[in-house]
């Protein structure tokens, strides 16, 4: 069979189309989301770098003793951030105490046991709370909450456990109990929605399993989602740990705002975030100003540094898990 002189042509032609498509399109996009992220990582910096230029001349002045002492005094210019310190933390920690439970049981409620018809009202009423600004969250704790903790939940306590430290003395009302209760309120809607994004990425093949092995649903539940999900579960805390920590407004409405350091949960705290929004705009004096720069450092490195800490557990949770599933 002869190969005529138009054969060469078209076989180039069809080498031609096949050649491997431009790289050009793949390349400038993983370009353009590095850039991206890089841009993420390079705004956390900017903001650290910013708070601390802002902090300088306080930095100098206090040194560490910042965070160990507890005057705080604008006219003399003795600032000490230990009781802000300890009322974000303790705060936050209650916050997490009254929240985690009720938000993990709540996600386990609309994915394992909740009626079709019931599920999504309730979804749409938990993402409703979370649309409900700080502002007005604040207005009904000053108003309704706070009345009704001072007059029934407070006594009761006070009656029960008045012999501990954590809940003796008078009842003001305003308090870091009544603080921690509405940062919970408002870290609720969020654990609630991403443990239950979490545990309905767990398979069926899961549950499946463990009812094949005659599981009842409580075990199923304990065993095939709950264990299952662990991790992403630990990570929904930490997410609520970090609007805890940074939450100004509606906080600084039922805290009571006095820096002292008290065990009594019925006493009044502060918070680094609300000495920030109540203050900043009455430092008249340039270390004045300066000290709630340094507060804000200070708020920054917390928020970083628990963080940090989440991860290393969760770490070391999953090198657990990986150890004991080779054994």
């Amino acid at each position: 069979m002869m190969i005529t002189p138009a054969a060469p042509s078209l076989a180039g032609s069809i080498a031609a189309k096949m050649k491997p498509p431009s790289r050009f399109g793949d390349k400038a996009f993983e370009w353009l989301t590095l850039a991206m992220a890089l841009a993420v990582v390079g705004l956390v910096f900017l903001v650290g770098w910013q708070l601390a230029r802002g902090s300088s001349l306080a930095i100098q002045r206090f040194g560490f003793h910042f965070l160990t002492t507890s005057t705080w005094d604008p006219v003399a210019e003795q600032f000490g951030a230990l009781p802000f310190i300890y009322g974000t933390v303790v705060s936050s920690l209650l916050a997490l105490i009254i929240a985690v439970p009720l938000s993990i049981a709540t996600a386990v409620y609309l994915t394992e046991l909740a009626p079709v018809w019931i599920r999504q009202p309730l979804v749409s009423l938990i993402e409703m709370l979370a649309a409900i600004p700080s502002v007005i969250l604040g207005l009904w704790g000053i108003f309704v909450m706070i009345p009704w903790l001072r007059d029934h939940p407070f006594p009761f306590l006070k009656k029960l456990f008045g012999w501990t430290p954590f809940f003796s003395g008078p009842i003001y009302g305003v308090s870091m109990l009544a603080g921690g209760i509405i940062i919970a309120i408002m870290i609720l809607p969020i654990v609630t929605s991403v443990s239950r994004e979490i545990l309905r990425s767990v398979p069926n093949l899961q549950r499946e399993a463990a009812y094949a092995l005659g599981a009842t649903r409580w075990e199923v539940t304990r065993i095939a989602v709950l264990s299952y999900a662990k991790k992403g579960l630990f990570g929904a805390v930490i997410l609520g740990l970090g609007r805890a920590l940074g939450e100004t407004m509606a906080v600084t409405m039922v805290i009571g705002n006095t820096p002292q350091i008290a065990a009594s949960l019925f006493a009044p705290g502060y918070t680094l975030a609300s000495v920030i929004a109540n203050e900043f705009t009455e430092a008249t004096t340039d270390m004045y100003l300066q000290a709630l720069f340094e507060i804000g450092l200070v708020l920054f490195g917390i928020t970083i540094l628990a963080n940090l800490v989440a991860q290393l557990l969760l770490k070391t949770m999953t090198t657990k898990m990986t150890s004991r599933v080779a054994q």
